[in-house]
């Protein structure tokens, strides 16, 4: 495979090594691209850099410019089938029989919809991810749409700053503007302040859901000095399940009040993922803020909606048609589908399951999971598949085209690892806000994007799980 170029010539000597990296971790504090520690997670006076690259990695403008286009589309894609009862229904049905976390999530969307939705304004904070295609002539191909807790927005807005500071260091001034301007946490802030304007009580707060425990609240931080750069006047509390219930009160007009504060946006940074839930009490939680009429970020059928079925139901003749009439629109969205293949039982799966055991290397097994660190490739997807082929589970899962990207190369940065140059492939994600009823759109925007370039050969991309690092795109024609 042909390697794509570098941003600057490469490999850097020892000399230029051993001066741009002390520099470079340096510049990473001063542009607040930190982290907690994997040895004291809960400490705030124990910090690192997150991992980043040195240098910028060059993707093609055509493709850049091809994901920004789309995302409005997207947006309004997926806002259109989060309130599609049918369509999810009919999507989710089987992975709901044998998935318990899926089958939890869709017990609250059933009771809250039984009961009377009692908030018709939703926000929902996306971010689509894609990969450089190089068996689709350099087309982007899309690897998922997130719908909850899309993160690294603060870290990804000062990154590209930080590479044309280290390019002017090593002396390529001339090449900095290569590198887009990028502010996504401020459009995602714009979002969070739309929804509260929306709300229309001053005395009312956001309320940041989060976890209990993370090393990338530092990134939260971003959202929450952002909200203070659009309006100092709005309070923002961040509360983990357990704190929310031990002072949560739900009135009788389904008002939330929390610490003694109405929540007029309940975004939820946590709540992805089974591991979020440790007892009923979360759960029974996440059904109280469902049930009020906070305005949720999102709301918890937008978050059904980003399950990994309804991507793949999507990708069915026809099925995007019905939400987005525009044929052209629908074209560009096509455009950025990665084949995808149902595993229920019946031929169809079948097929599948038969074409994944032939060529395991082309192929992705993907559960009804965001977050990263779910997925099955290559090698390790016959043994699972011959474990499930003949039970129920199989409808857990969907297959999906294995994606190729160009690879490059890159100075990935590490805390306590040495630094080498590495072989790499990235993967763009660009985020989006929405926020609106099932009747009308209030606010649909495209907002900046993320980069995130890990070492070839690696499966799964999260900065958290360690393998990526956060990049910043260099356009090149």
């Amino acid at each position: 495979m042909a390697m794509k170029p570098t941003c600057i010539p490469v490999p850097l000597t020892e000399r230029v090594i051993d001066d741009i990296i002390p520099f470079a971790k340096e510049c990473a504090f001063t542009q607040g691209i930190m982290m907690k520690t994997a040895a004291e997670p809960t400490s705030c006076e124990v910090l690192s850099y997150s991992p980043f690259s040195l240098i910028p990695t060059p993707i093609p403008r055509k493709a850049f410019n091809a994901a920004y286009d789309v995302q409005t589309a997207y947006n309004l894609l997926y806002h259109r089938v989060a309130h599609d009862h049918e369509f999810l229904k009919n999507s989710l049905s089987g992975a709901v029989e044998v998935d318990d976390f899926t089958r939890n999530l869709w017990n609250i969307y059933e009771t809250v919809r039984r009961e009377g939705i009692n908030q018709n304004v939703s926000l929902c904070l996306h971010r689509s991810d894609y990969m450089v295609d190089t068996s689709s002539n350099n087309n982007i191909k899309q690897i998922e749409f997130n719908t909850i807790a899309s993160s690294f927005a603060g870290l990804s807005s000062r990154i590209g700053q930080m590479h044309r500071f280290i390019l002017q260091r090593l002396g390529h001034s001339d090449l900095t503007d290569k590198i887009p301007a990028n502010c996504p946490m401020k459009g995602l802030a714009e979002g969070l302040v739309a929804a509260w304007d929306v709300y229309n009580n001053k005395d009312a707060a956001i309320l940041f859901v989060v976890e209990r425990f993370t090393r990338n609240s530092i990134d939260k931080r971003w959202h929450h000095l952002s909200i203070y750069e659009h309006n100092p006047d709005i309070k923002v509390i961040w509360k983990n399940f357990k704190e929310i219930n031990a002072t949560m009160t739900l009135r009788e007009d389904k008002t939330l009040v929390v610490d003694g504060v109405e929540i007029a946006v309940a975004y939820f940074r946590t709540g992805y993922t089974e591991s979020d839930y440790y007892s009923e009490e979360e759960w029974s939680v996440r059904l109280t803020l469902e049930r009020s009429k906070a305005i949720k970020c999102p709301t918890i059928q937008y978050q059904l909606s980003g399950c990994k079925k309804v991507q793949q139901e999507l990708c069915r003749d026809g099925v995007i048609e019905k939400y987005i009439p525009d044929e052209n629109v629908a074209k560009q969205l096509r455009l950025t589908f990665a084949r995808q293949y149902s595993l229920d039982q019946g031929p169809e799966g079948d097929h599948a399951i038969s074409m994944a055991l032939k060529e395991p290397m082309m192929y992705v097994m993907k559960p009804q999971r965001e977050g990263g660190g779910n997925n099955t490739y290559g090698s390790d997807i016959p043994p699972l598949l011959e474990q499930i082929k003949d039970s129920d589970e199989r409808k857990a899962y969907i297959l999906m085209q294995r994606i190729f990207p160009c690879e490059g190369q890159n100075y990935l940065i590490y805390q306590g690892a040495p630094v080498s140059l590495r072989n790499t492939i990235s993967e763009l994600g660009i985020y989006g806000i929405l926020l609106g009823s099932p009747e009308e759109v209030m606010l649909n925007k495209s907002v900046g994007h993320m980069l995130r370039t890990k070492t070839a050969g690696a499966d799964e991309g999260g900065v958290m799980a360690g393998a990526s690092v956060i990049d910043s795109p260099f356009l090149i024609d």
